[in-house]
């Protein structure tokens, strides 16, 4: 009788993983001093985490994670244990974790691939998952003209001035970061990025046109950075997505070989 339950639950597994999903979500942002409560809000993150770990084979986080990030030579930041342990259980039961740096935590090193197994993306990346095409990215300087930006965005990739960053005690280099992404946050309206401004004005929507004109293969572009939730089809064939943010919203896409949707987590309804 045993041996017959084992069976049973052998072919279940089995057939399980048929159906098993890819989930890409973004925009953390977890340390922020611009929270309220920020260890309520890692622990939603880590329960939902948890609460798919039975069904994903991949999840795909899309950039900014964290708030401020930055990996000294033996140092990492203080908190987001219940994060870093969650990604580390992930890849060790052998789901597949793809972390793409937004402009909040490029500043890693080693750590999260060295401790956690994620797999890290420095650049946006052209994937085929399931047989369809992805063009995945956080977002950041995608079609954005801004001068300032993209001139901040050199320095902060430059080597030198990483060195010089990591020259500054922990204690004060975490501070620097903190502080201005706190800063940069409470500059805007109740610390929210402005709502959808329309295809014409939305540089993600532009530069996924201009994009998909000499890469027409391209069925999702998937995005982070905006902190919106959207779901345009650019084509009859592709579409794009924003991933809305885990401060307000608890947003993520998940996508089963067939069928691609948006969903708003609620506790215990991953």
């Amino acid at each position: 009788m045993k041996e017959s339950c084992y069976l049973c639950i052998h072919e279940a597994k089995k057939t399980r993983k048929l159906i098993y999903m890819i989930y890409f979500l973004s925009d953390a942002h977890l340390g922020s001093l611009a929270i309220e409560h920020p260890r309520m809000q890692e622990r939603r993150l880590v329960r939902f985490l948890d609460e798919i770990k039975d069904k994903a084979t991949a999840i795909y986080l899309l950039g900014d994670m964290f708030d401020f990030w930055n990996e000294y030579r033996y140092v990492v930041p203080k908190g987001y244990t219940r994060f870093l342990g969650k990604l580390s259980e992930l890849t060790d039961r052998g789901i597949e974790v793809h972390y793409f740096v937004g402009n909040h935590d490029l500043w890693t090193y080693g750590y999260l691939e060295q401790e956690c197994g994620v797999t890290l993306h420095r650049q946006p990346e052209t994937m085929e998952i399931m047989d369809k095409t992805f063009f995945l990215a956080h977002g950041d300087g995608l079609g954005d003209p801004d001068k300032k930006f993209k001139f901040l965005k050199k320095c902060f990739t430059n080597r030198i001035c990483q060195r010089l960053l990591n020259f500054l005690h922990p204690r004060w280099g975490m501070a620097l970061g903190l502080n201005w992404a706190k800063h940069s946050r409470l500059k805007r309206k109740d610390g929210k990025e402005p709502p959808y401004m329309g295809e014409d004005k939305e540089h993600l929507v532009l530069f996924a046109k201009d994009y998909l004109r000499s890469h027409p293969d391209i069925d999702y572009f998937m995005f982070g950075h905006r902190h919106i939730e959207l779901d345009l089809m650019l084509t009859r064939n592709t579409r794009l997505m924003l991933l809305g943010d885990w401060i307000w919203q608890f947003t993520y896409a998940v996508f089963d070989g067939e069928r691609m949707y948006m969903e708003n987590y609620e506790e215990g309804g991953a």
